[in-house]
């Protein structure tokens, strides 16, 4: 059962180390082994990447066999529900629609004596993005990965995701990534599929970034090639927290608290209220919601090991609790839920009011479900356009311009010890009639 923690007496029963210690990317054993996968297909590419493939996902593939071929594709349009593709055509153009607003422009300026300023906005030119197989699909993180890509330019977006046992991939994942404009798909899962994007193999593209979710093996894994490549973030297990008060709906809350908790045993679901009766009530209805639900395991290790009910006396301290933790989904369930937003500070996607439920969010609603995770929120971004876009400074001086400023140059540059940074603008000078 849920755990109903009355801060009100002071105690918070560990609940903030416990939700910190969730982050298992310390686990020595784990590193090890992903830092061994990492370099062996570094190493020996498609060789080890068909290795694993068989030791791990128990799918015999070869060099011909690991990209999906246009009539797979073709196939899986044939086998998934019409509807489903409607949906998913209808929450790409959501997503679509909501980060073309955040693409940025290139600049430039002038200044006196002819100085020019700027700076120039690329797309990367390939990126890779992973999507897991688990214990169940998820298109809504092909579209949450790929389209901020597309519509930032990117030139080729190649899509790594583990085989069924019957070597295929699971058809609703293709037409996503399909719809959403995936170049290239590769069956390949793991720490392996990481590596095999971040180095390149005889068959999987080198890329520049790659983005997407997965277990404590690939998380690891793109820490491990990070520098040789950029990653998205390094991802934490899922979390919500709801912020209410006693005109919430009980029935509302508990639903969204197992939206979450349903995803991992290590998910953390958290309510933060000023009223006791409505724990209490939140706690019943868990309990009675849980007993139709179908993840029932993971439901129950994840409610009672890192599920909570927090009791505080006002709404500004909960706002407090919110921004200590920096919850991966925050969502405000008080009488009038926009009188705090500019309270809340850390929180990587905020839903307003009883129906802006969680998981409008992670389907539909546009905005994007990869989102900083175990406080991190702190200091990441939710996934978006510009994770996509290289910047590159633009910077020209005329002869006159540099005039004026060269001795400031020079007498920085010699502050630091550096002679042939001043040498480098001490002989533009030298002969001052030349051009």
């Amino acid at each position: 059962m849920i755990k109903i923690i009355d801060i009100r007496k002071n105690d918070d029963n560990g609940l903030f180390e416990k939700l910190l210690s969730r982050n298992q990317m310390d686990d020595i054993d784990v590193a090890s082994r992903v830092e061994a996968i990492v370099s062996n297909v570094r190493k020996n590419g498609d060789a080890a990447v068909l290795e694993y493939t068989h030791k791990f996902d128990r799918v015999d593939l070869c060099e011909e066999t690991m990209k999906v071929t246009k009539q797979e594709i073709e196939e899986a349009y044939k086998i998934v529900d019409k509807e489903l593709i409607e949906v998913i055509r209808r929450a790409k153009a959501n997503v679509e629609e909501f980060h073309i607003k955040q693409k940025e422009k290139s600049w430039i300026t002038t200044e006196k004596d002819g100085v020019i300023l700027g700076q120039i906005f690329r797309p990367l030119e390939v990126v890779g993005v992973y999507v897991p197989g688990g214990t169940a699909p998820l298109p809504s993180s092909v579209l949450m990965n790929v389209i901020p890509a597309k519509v930032a330019g990117v030139e080729k977006i190649v899509m790594s995701t583990p085989p069924q046992k019957d070597g295929c991939v699971n058809p609703v994942i293709l037409v996503a990534a399909n719809e959403a404009g995936a170049d290239e798909i590769y069956k390949v899962g793991g720490a392996q599929a990481i590596a095999a994007m971040a180095f390149g193999t005889q068959t999987v593209p080198k890329v520049d970034k790659v983005t997407g979710p997965g277990n404590i093996y690939v998380n690891m894994a793109k820490r491990l090639v990070y520098g040789y490549c950029d990653i998205d973030m390094f991802a934490g297990p899922s979390e919500i927290m709801v912020i209410a008060d006693e005109t919430a709906n009980a029935k509302y809350v508990a639903a969204d608290l197992l939206s979450q908790s349903e995803h991992d045993v290590l998910s953390a679901a958290i309510l933060v209220t000023t009223s006791a009766e409505l724990a209490k009530d939140v706690q019943n209805e868990i309990e009675r919601q849980m007993g139709y639900l179908t993840r029932k395991e993971i439901l129950n290790r994840s409610i009672e090991d890192f599920g909570a009910l927090v009791v505080v006396n006002t709404i500004e301290e909960a706002v407090d609790v919110a921004n200590r933790l920096a919850p991966e989904h925050l969502e405000v369930c008080i009488a009038e839920p926009f009188n705090i937003l500019g309270s809340i500070k850390n929180a990587g996607a905020i839903f307003m009011g009883n129906y802006a439920s969680e998981p409008l969010g992670d389907y539909f609603a546009g905005p994007n479900h990869v989102l900083p995770t175990s406080g991190t929120a702190r200091f990441f971004s939710p996934l978006n356009v510009s994770d996509f876009v290289k910047k590159s400074s633009l910077i020209s001086y005329t002869r006159k311009a540099l005039h004026v400023v060269k001795d400031d140059v020079v007498l920085f540059a010699e502050a630091e010890g550096l002679t042939a940074h001043a040498n480098a603008i001490k002989v533009r000078f030298e002969d001052s009639g030349r051009e």
